[in-house]
């Protein structure tokens, strides 16, 4: 059957049900990295039409990813009002952080009991790879800082699912990748300025938690990664909801016991 000319290509693979999955993925992959950038901010409109000119999707996929990103409340919808970006507060970030210590202290705890030799070196990997772009970003400059800053970002999310990879349950490992995604909301706007190294060595924290994960410590291990979410959700708190009290935060952090 002979199609009308003016018809789409992304159209066109919409007419297949496995391609219209793929166009639903892509909508969905792309709309969330724009969400966590801060690219459409805290609660703005997703208009159909602005998404369709964004990614060149028609109507179908992008709804799919919109009703999938609700249920990871990432996006809201309201009766008439259609879907908008879900929006942020001090306590929505406090409930997602401390979600994640519960189920990734949970995680951890599992992968220090199962873990083998390949969990123990793809540890210690990550973190040579996390400590290197580290240093490397520390160098940068200009464009340059915003590729290394997306390289830090991926190496980072790998050193934390290295910690907790062997805990054999994958709604655990699902729960915890849907909750990094909601707290990169708050922290990644934090990477804008540089965090006061008076504050906190995030570096010398994940060493530690590493030591104490590979040293089958696992009480101490929980203690010294929810230890470290917690700085990180002050510091947010700090940064991003009242500027005016960095100074009291880097107090109470440095109050706070030493991860080791």
């Amino acid at each position: 059957m002979k199609r009308n000319g003016s018809q789409s290509a992304g159209q066109e693979l919409e007419d297949a049900p496995e391609a219209a999955s793929t166009l639903a993925e892509v909508a969905y992959r792309r709309l969330r990295a724009d969400i966590v950038a801060g690219v459409f901010e805290p609660g703005q409109p997703l208009r159909l039409e602005l998404l369709k000119q964004r990614y060149g999707l028609s109507f179908s996929p992008l709804r799919e990813a919109m009703n999938r990103l609700q249920t990871e409340r990432l996006v809201i919808t309201a009766a008439l009002r259609g879907f908008s970006v879900a929006p942020v507060s001090v306590e929505e970030m406090w409930d997602v952080i401390e979600t994640r210590v519960l189920i990734e202290c949970e995680a951890l705890k599992r992968s220090i009991r199962d873990g083998d030799d390949d969990w123990e070196a793809r540890i210690v990997a990550a973190f040579h790879a996390l400590d290197l772009q580290v240093r490397r970003l520390g160098a940068a400059s200009g464009e340059r800082a915003d590729e290394d800053l997306s390289a830090l970002e991926i190496r980072h999310k790998e050193f934390h699912r290295s910690l907790i990879g062997a805990c054999n349950s994958h709604r655990l490992l699902s729960l915890a990748d849907q909750l990094y995604v909601e707290t990169q909301r708050y922290r990644l706007p934090t990477l804008a300025g540089k965090v006061p190294a008076a504050v906190r060595d995030v570096t010398l924290e994940h060493r530690h938690i590493m030591d104490a994960t590979l040293g089958r410590d696992t009480p101490k291990a929980q203690e010294l990664l929810a230890a470290h979410y917690r700085r990180t959700a002050q510091f947010i708190e700090a940064k991003l909801f009242d500027a005016d009290e960095i100074k009291m935060a880097s107090t109470v952090l440095r109050l706070e016991p030493e991860a080791g």
